[in-house]
């Protein structure tokens, strides 16, 4: 059937909508043509295996459909996302994956493992940085307890963190003229906060105060999801391709996002990367230490303990991936899961219940963060952004979260 890829990526748009009636979780963002969303909620959820054999279709139509000269990375990430929905659908109907396989289905990479050494040396360092008497799980948390924000001056952080972020993205990216998102406070989530993306520029963005909110974390709660994170990722893929010509080029199937799929490592590592990105080493220290301590009540003489505290922590986000690995391929019962966490991690008890919660539901896709943050990383280094060279830095950033490549598409 010789068919364009835009009828192809409607049809595309169309399974991810279906896809949505048996996984909630599924469609992230949606803000294409009402009447496609309205078909897809009409009736009873279409069969699984009717929505299978639509996805094989969708991947043989696309892979032999002509494409314009500059539609060679549009067919590669409509492939990508429709192998990421045909393996969702696979795992939904009753197929078993192991944690690496499903990332890699998912994902596109095939997530390399820690040794538990690499988190032994981590605590080792960590035992040099803190002060005090006790396990480090202990003294740890003694240290953070003294930067946690009070809830009654959360917002008035979080507005400071997201002014200062907003600001200093907007001199390297062009946001569309609406931009603009709202805060709202919720409990009872298995995570920390989550960017929902509305469409013409706007988002909610909503945090979790069940977990305490560390001054650090207000920091990279505004990044991570605002600016230069989730926020405007999905506004620059909107403006750039979901829109019609002139603004943009009417790709349509940049109206949906499928949460499982090769575009959620992207999103999340460059929303982790972004934070180092907006800001770098020392500006990150003296804007926290001079803006927000303050703001928050706490004591500005914490943050540079803290901050090198960070950068451990950093090695100890790959403890998640273990973990998850471990539960989900049935070596670790949820005991020994969570006991994993707070010993590599460093979480509290409740803490790693909360965590092992989210990896209940969202399973491998705990990689995106630090996995690919790391990633990121190495391509955008790969493109001269060194720390040495912070304009090209942005400028290949942004070049990144305004494109359609996804992780086979960073030669990495």
């Amino acid at each position: 059937m010789d068919r364009s890829l835009s009828r192809w990526a409607s049809d595309y748009v169309n399974l991810v909508l279906a896809v949505g009636r048996h996984d909630g979780d599924f469609v992230d963002a949606y803000y294409g043509p009402q009447a496609w969303k309205a078909v897809a909620e009409a009736g009873e959820p279409r069969p699984l295996a009717e929505l299978r054999a639509e996805a094989q279709q969708l991947l043989e139509g696309v892979t032999t459909a002509p494409v314009l000269p500059d539609e060679a990375l549009r067919r590669e990430y409509l492939l990508g996302q429709l192998g990421a929905v045909a393996a969702h659908l696979a795992r939904l109907d009753g197929q078993r994956f192991s944690f690496d396989d499903e990332a890699e289905a998912l994902y596109q990479v095939r997530p390399p493992v820690t040794p538990e050494a690499t988190f032994a040396a981590a605590l080792a360092r960590l035992e040099q940085l803190l002060d005090g008497s006790g396990s480090v799980q202990d003294r740890y948390q003694r240290l953070r307890e003294r930067i946690i924000v009070p809830t009654l001056r959360v917002d008035v952080v979080f507005q400071a963190a997201i002014a200062e972020a907003r600001d200093r993205t907007r001199k390297h990216a062009t946001l569309p003229d609406s931009d603009h998102f709202r805060v709202e406070y919720v409990t009872g989530k298995s995570w920390s906060a989550y960017n929902w993306y509305q469409g013409g520029g706007h988002s909610v963005i909503q945090v979790n105060l069940d977990l305490p909110i560390t001054i650090d974390r207000a920091l990279d709660l505004a990044a991570h999801e605002g600016y230069p994170g989730h926020h405007v990722y999905n506004a620059l893929l909107e403006q750039r391709f979901a829109k019609p010509s002139p603004q943009g080029r009417g790709w349509v199937e940049f109206t949906v996002y499928p949460l499982f799929s090769p575009q959620s490592l992207i999103a999340e590592g460059t929303a982790n990367f972004g934070i180092e990105v907006a800001f770098p080493g020392e500006e990150r220290l003296a804007f926290e230490r001079d803006v927000l301590f303050p703001i928050a009540g706490l004591d500005p003489g914490e943050a540079e303990r803290w901050a090198r505290v960070q950068a451990e922590l950093k090695v100890l986000a790959f403890a998640d991936n273990e973990a998850a690995r471990g539960y989900l391929d049935g070596h670790l019962d949820r005991a020994a899961a969570e006991a994993f966490l707070v010993r590599y991690s460093l979480r509290t008890e409740g803490q790693a219940a909360q965590r092992l919660r989210f990896i209940d539901t969202y399973r491998s896709y705990v990689i995106n963060y630090n996995l690919g943050e790391q990633l990121v990383r190495a391509w955008v280094v790969g493109q001269g952004g060194t720390v040495a060279e912070p304009a090209r830095r942005w400028a290949a950033f942004v070049e990144l979260i305004s494109s359609p490549r996804l992780p086979k598409g960073l030669g990495l």
